[in-house]
């Protein structure tokens, strides 16, 4: 009887080892699975993660017209650092132009569970002329961005920023900024006002952005707000006010820009999206402060030496510097289709695409120096995309008509690679 219990105390002590090393090893698989997602994650989002201190992919080697090859450093301390403070910096150096740029920053986390940072930073760089991002768009992450290859207008910038950082409700982000502004645009530019030429000028600029995303859905966490449902549609509006003589500002002007974005997942896995974006600049506004279409097309003659990368949501017919407005509307639309189910690991996917623009501009000659167009004929352009042909490459189709349609049948189109990859 006490071998026969021996036996049994051996033979469950035996199997409670196994169990729990079976136990230790599934634990340790799914932590390291969890940390792979995490690491998986950050690399989508931009970031290369170590310790205390998060690198920025976004600087690594970009290329431009104006600087050529354009590689440098950067990145953002994490929670490890402190939770409470955050230091971002990058130094990028043009071998074009042979000058540094750079940018240092800092961050104060004021309220947790309403995600509030009070931020302050000081940039030197550059700007492309006629772009409006959105203060309160989520980090926006490309392996390479395909429209700055081919941009050739920029202006300098020496940027005094404060902002403050605010979740207004789980479904409403906020953010409010102040800045004093050095513009120097890089070409030969001057704005004409009130019997001044001016190439070089000074903007102080308080700015307001505001998301809404009312059906997404949010959770309030111990740390701030985390969402796990990403809804449509949603909807982005921002103002801008430039204050003349307010710490030597030299134009008033204002700024509003409107973004709404709606997604339709349908039942056979094909998927609608519709963008809207809209833009308004009233008062004393230089070109710099103004509104292109985001466009992608090389001013080159030929189809072939026109042969690029298509963007995500820009004019692929559309030639760099050949519009802009004080006020605009574009309006996108893409169907992508149900996926090619040709192997596992091989999926191709079509996607149908119109895009339309309309504009206008006042008080044109008040912008020196430079050749443009208004797009207040409405312009418009279709195409098609067949992506991930080949490592995440593809090709794209656009032809441009309607009332800026081009004499020559050959500048009406436009032939790119595609690129589309995801972690």
């Amino acid at each position: 009887m006490t071998k026969f219990c021996s036996l049994a105390f051996l033979l469950l002590f035996s199997w409670l080892v196994r169990a729990q090393s079976t136990a230790e090893i599934h634990t340790e698989f799914t932590q390291d699975s969890i940390k792979e997602r995490q690491f998986l994650k950050q690399l989508g989002d931009g970031y290369f993660p170590t310790r205390y201190f998060d690198f920025d992919l976004r600087y690594l080697v970009k290329y431009n017209q104006y600087e050529a090859l354009r590689t440098g450093l950067g990145g953002i301390t994490n929670n490890t650092f402190s939770e409470k403070f955050r230091i971002d910096s990058y130094v990028v150096y043009g071998f074009k132009d042979h000058r540094f740029k750079y940018s240092i920053g800092a961050g104060f986390r004021i309220a947790e569970k309403t995600n509030t940072w009070l931020n302050f930073s000081y940039t030197d760089d550059l700007q492309e002329t006629g772009s409006y991002p959105f203060l309160t768009d989520k980090r926006f992450f490309q392996l390479f961005e395909p429209r700055l290859l081919n941009i050739s207008l920029f202006h300098k910038i020496i940027s005094r920023t404060i902002s403050l950082e605010y979740q207004l409700s789980p479904n409403i982000l906020t953010e409010t900024q102040l800045s004093v502004n050095d513009i120097n645009p890089t070409y030969a530019y001057e704005f004409a006002l009130d019997g001044n030429n001016y190439n070089t000028f000074d903007l102080s600029l308080a700015k307001i952005g505001v998301q809404w995303s009312p059906f997404s859905h949010f959770e309030l966490a111990e740390k701030g707000v985390n969402q796990i449902k990403d809804g449509y549609p949603k909807f982005t509006f921002q103002y801008t006010k430039s204050f003349k003589d307010v710490f030597k500002g030299d134009f008033n002007f204002s700024n509003i820009e409107f973004k709404a974005i709606h997604q339709i997942q349908h039942k056979n896995e094909s998927l609608s999206e519709i963008t809207l974006i809209s833009g308004i600049a009233n008062g004393d506004v230089p070109l710099t402060h103004l509104y292109h279409a985001y466009p992608n097309n090389i001013n080159k003659e030929k189809i072939l030496r026109r042969f690029s990368v298509a963007g995500t949501s820009s004019f692929e017919t559309m030639f760099f510097n050949e519009f802009f407005s004080d006020k605009f509307t574009t309006l996108q639309v893409k169907h992508a289709l149900k996926p090619f189910n040709i192997s596992k690991n091989y999926k191709p996917q079509l996607v149908l695409i119109n895009r339309f623009a309309i504009g206008n501009m006042s008080n044109i000659n008040r912008h020196q120096n430079i050749t443009f167009g208004t797009l207040d004929k409405g312009y418009s352009e279709s195409g098609l995309e067949i992506n991930k042909l080949i490592f995440g490459f593809g090709l794209s189709f656009a032809y441009r008509y309607g009332a800026y349609h081009l004499p020559n049948f050959d500048d009406n189109v436009a032939v790119k690679f595609t690129f589309n990859l995801t972690l």
